[in-house]
């Protein structure tokens, strides 16, 4: 052990201590003992320990009253309650208190020393066998990275590095982290060129001959469900990531059972084509031919190119010869207001075969960052966003209208329309007058780019895309590259570096969480 740590020990019995004191002084710890409560208040005011022992059963003062007086004097510091006494009101006092652990007389040497390791050495040895742990799956992660990965084993490979993300966070591990970042961006290279190979395959294939993409969840994960007769939710939380939900999912175990899969977004992995795909069933070539108005503003007029989600979810049901009764409800909560109105009126949802919810609060976050700078210092990197997320829906209407269905005994079906990612580096890319503003992808005529940040599309049909006319061009960026015009290239590059974009090809953008959740009543 490095550091001596300082231990207050208060026991009117404290003569007959001397063999645990000096076995825990003989492993580091500099016990200071204490025969009753005042003189323990009085050293604690005097100088800080690092942790306290208090004997229940004392005179003067008991323990619960020497507590009491030390959290007045030193509020953080670690307290372990050593008596004689287990009755429940005794530990209930001692909890209400925050104490760190019971041990229960007679102890021996080994059970203190368990103790103030458990307690105050835990970090350290945590973080010893974190970097262990690390060690071994880095190496690991690594030979995945370099296999010929599957769908399946993208899906795993990037719920492990999600994982880990989550886990580093806690610790806070800088290096751990930065070793991280680079398995995420030879990833995001390997994935770049696998979906290049394969996406197209995909498109031609049958439903069940491909990976899950954003046209199968409602066959695939929300049909069964609806067949089980219980009211259900099918939940769209927009950029909603992988590893957010990670952060979040806890909070939901005590209400649900929860049934974690994953799918693929398809490109570009951004809302109007990928939400639409999701509740209609179809791609956007084949959306394309039904409504040919449906992207007639432009991919950045949301309110124009997802103005159809209930019929297409209503229409996707009547194909598979599912009519529901009464109609399904269909709500999007874009502020808080909606979100409350949605609350209030909870037993009117609960009470339906079907509500479908989008659910925007994660997408406004990245947006509304990009241009308010006290949101930007708030969510500097991932980390921060995981942190702020989890956050927000630990005290959002969200997880309350979730937690009415599972005491209503109802079904949630939650997944994300597509994720985001952090641009870093730039790509310089020429198109005419009508060529697209998106960062992560565009579309347009005689699109010119490096083909190592990028990958274009010339048939669009062939990728499940609308043709948007003669001769249309789509471009799909690779890694963490985002678009940008020669013209005032560096101007651009600096206001949107580092800014949270969606509609290209990473782990982050396409790989999705798909969860099913049973109300335990």
């Amino acid at each position: 052990m490095s550091d001596t740590k300082h231990i207050l020990w208060v026991d009117d019995e404290i003569d007959l201590l001397n063999a645990h004191i000096l076995y825990l002084a003989q492993r580091g710890y500099e016990v200071t003992p204490v025969a009753n409560g005042p003189d323990a208040v009085a050293l604690v005011r005097a100088k800080p320990f690092d942790l306290v022992l208090v004997d229940e059963q004392m005179p003067v003062m008991n323990g619960i009253e020497v507590l009491k007086e030390l959290r007045a004097v030193r509020p953080g510091m670690p307290a372990v309650m050593v008596t004689k006494n287990e009755a429940e009101e005794l530990m209930e006092q001692a909890i209400g208190l925050h104490i760190e652990g019971f041990l229960t007389k007679p102890v021996n040497p080994s059970q203190i020393l368990s103790a103030l390791k458990g307690i105050l050495d835990r970090r350290q040895i945590t973080a010893a066998q974190l970097t262990r742990r690390w060690a071994e799956s880095f190496s690991e992660l690594s030979r995945l990275i370099d296999d010929d990965l599957d769908a399946a084993g993208w899906l795993d490979l990037h719920t492990r590095l999600s994982e880990w993300e989550l886990e580093l966070d806690r610790w806070g591990e800088i290096e751990l982290v930065k070793m991280l970042r680079g398995l995420r961006e030879e990833a995001d290279r390997k994935l770049a060129k696998w979906i290049e190979s394969n996406y197209p395959k995909w498109i031609a294939a049958n439903q069940g001959d491909r990976p899950p993409l954003s046209m199968d969840v409602v066959d695939k994960w929300l049909l069964p469900l609806l067949k089980e007769g219980k009211p259900v939710l099918f939940l769209v939380v927009d950029c909603l990531r992988l590893d957010q939900w990670l952060a979040i999912e806890p909070l939901l175990s005590e209400w649900f059972t929860i049934q974690r899969d994953g799918y693929f977004s398809i490109l570009p992995s951004a809302t109007p084509y990928s939400r639409n795909a999701l509740f209609s069933g179809l791609s956007p070539y084949e959306l394309e031919r039904i409504h040919s108005d449906l992207w007639a503003k432009g991919d950045e007029d949301e309110s124009s190119s997802n103005r159809f989600e209930r019929q297409f979810l209503i229409a996707l049901l009547e194909r598979r010869g599912i009519k529901i009764k009464p109609e399904p409800k269909y709500v999007k909560v874009l502020e808080a207001d909606e979100a409350t109105d949605v609350e209030k009126k909870i037993r009117e949802y609960t009470s339906q075969p079907l509500t479908a919810m989008v659910y925007n609060f994660v997408d406004i976050l990245v947006h509304t960052r990009q241009t308010v700078e006290v949101l930007k210092e708030m969510l500097p990197d991932e980390a921060a966003f995981r942190s702020v997320t989890r956050a927000w829906f630990q005290h959002s209407s969200l997880n309350r209208i979730l937690q009415a269905y599972a005491q209503a005994g109802g079904a949630v079906l939650l997944t994300s329309d597509h994720g985001a990612i952090r641009g870093r580096r730039g790509s310089q890319v020429i198109g005419d007058r009508q060529t697209s503003s998106s960062l992560r992808y565009k579309h347009g005529r005689n699109l010119k780019f490096d083909a190592k940040q990028g990958i274009l599309i010339k048939e669009p049909a062939k990728w499940g895309l609308p043709s948007r006319g003669n001769n249309t061009e789509y471009l799909i960026a690779r890694e963490d590259y985002i678009f940008i015009y020669p013209t005032n290239y560096h101007h651009y590059l600096d206001l949107y570096k580092d800014s949270f974009q969606h509609g290209g090809i990473s782990l982050e953008e396409l790989v999705l969480p798909v969860v099913t959740m049973r109300g335990k009543g």
